[in-house]
């Protein structure tokens, strides 16, 4: 979804139509965003034969290969270009002292642009918020001002108008909204995914829940009793915690512990509810999928929502909402415990995980530098450190 609307805000600053690749593990997932036509690419129809899947930097196609074998050249007017151009943005993971995330060179400069912008077909295969980068690029900056004079809500306008869910996601988000959801004062989304790169024990990351939802109000604490304090009867507040996560054991825990204990004050109701638990993330299946594209959109209902750190599930729905999160920052691997158990981001914007390699652009040694520094309205992400998001 972060790359589908980053594609899409490419393809009208650049003037071109979009065409989506739709794999069967994704057929039915969106509605057509477009009145009277359809966004999905028919093979049949195309006039180039297309392997989506097996395009990668390594491809004869790629905008950067073909720039190294000379097939292309910068300044050359009335070049003969190839077919179509494939533009590899996808992250590349350069383990040095740590792991750092960079875009390919030559993806992001304005001669690059102006060289791929005479290509009439492009393929774009992308894993990130690359529409970040558009932002940080001259060519583009002035109708970038002109679409977005709220540069912190670039996802929340373009992914409600581009991205509908299918009805058979749509019925399942109705479905479970109406049944647990819709009867409640106020509801509390929690996403928490516990990556496998770097895996905390669910402990560990219950207890940082927990800390985050007490400093910062989020839920009543409990008495170490299930008999309520003593008071006068009055109405309850009904508050719906909505526990979205591939285990089931932090919305056990948090189940657990409200229909135990009472809480504090005896004037709240606490209920936690979870869709579904599917163990481990499977894209290849389009059933896996609707679950999550649907809670995905019950996240992004919810009143006030905790998300976690580096996970693109929370950054959508933070942004479809137009809702700052608190945020589950990483744990401190020495200590195994966040020093602050989340924060509150400046902007609903998704972070680009990976930065766009601006050192081999020709406008000079001011890309050494960075663009935070040189952008006013671009600050490095809470949970990923060298990351860039968009704020106003």
């Amino acid at each position: 979804m972060l790359s589908l609307v980053s594609t899409f805000l490419y393809a009208l600053l650049t003037d071109r139509v979009l065409l989506v690749h739709e794999p069967p593990e994704m057929e039915g997932l969106f509605c057509e965003p477009f009145p009277g036509t359809t966004w999905l690419l028919q093979p049949a129809d195309f006039p180039h034969k297309l392997d989506a899947a097996a395009f990668s930097s390594r491809s004869k196609e790629s905008y950067v290969n073909m720039l190294h074998n000379n097939i292309i050249r910068y300044g050359y007017g009335a070049q003969v270009l190839p077919a179509y151009v494939y533009l590899h943005l996808e992250t590349v993971f350069l383990l040095t002292e740590s792991v750092k995330l960079r875009l390919q060179n030559h993806t992001f400069c304005e001669e690059d642009h102006r060289l791929l912008n005479k290509f009439d077909w492009m393929v774009v295969k992308s894993d990130n918020y690359f529409a970040v980068a558009l932002f940080m690029m001259p060519m583009y900056r002035r109708e970038l001002e002109r679409m977005f004079p709220a540069k912190g809500a670039v996802f929340h306008h373009l992914g409600r108008y581009l991205l509908r869910p299918g009805n058979r996601v749509w019925g399942m988000v109705d479905r479970f909204f109406e049944g647990y959801l819709a009867g409640a004062d106020e509801r509390l989304g929690m996403h928490v995914r516990n990556k496998q790169i770097f895996p905390v024990p669910p402990e560990i990351m219950f207890e940082q829940i927990l800390r985050c939802a007490r400093e910062h109000h989020l839920l009543p604490q409990v008495l170490a009793t299930s008999e309520p304090p003593t008071a006068e009867a009055k109405k309850k507040k009904a508050v719906a915690v909505l526990m979205l996560s591939l285990k089931p054991e932090y919305h056990d825990k948090l189940h657990a512990m409200y229909y135990t204990n009472a809480t504090v004050a005896g004037d709240v109701v606490v209920s936690v509810h979870q869709p579904s638990h599917d163990g481990e993330q499977q894209s290849d299946a389009r059933a896996h999928n609707e679950r999550a594209l649907a809670e995905i959109y019950l996240l992004s209902f919810c009143d006030r929502m905790v998300t976690t750190g580096w996970s693109t599930f929370g950054y959508v729905a933070q942004a479809l909402a137009g809702i700052r999160p608190w945020m589950l920052l990483p744990v401190n691997r020495n200590k195994m415990r966040a020093d602050v158990a989340c924060v509150r981001p400046p902007s609903v914007e998704p972070c680009m995980h990976p930065q766009p390699s601006l050192l081999t652009c020709q406008q000079g040694p001011r890309h050494l530098d960075d663009p935070v520094k040189r952008v006013p309205f671009l600050r490095h992400c809470e949970d990923v450190p060298l990351g860039l998001k968009l704020l106003d």
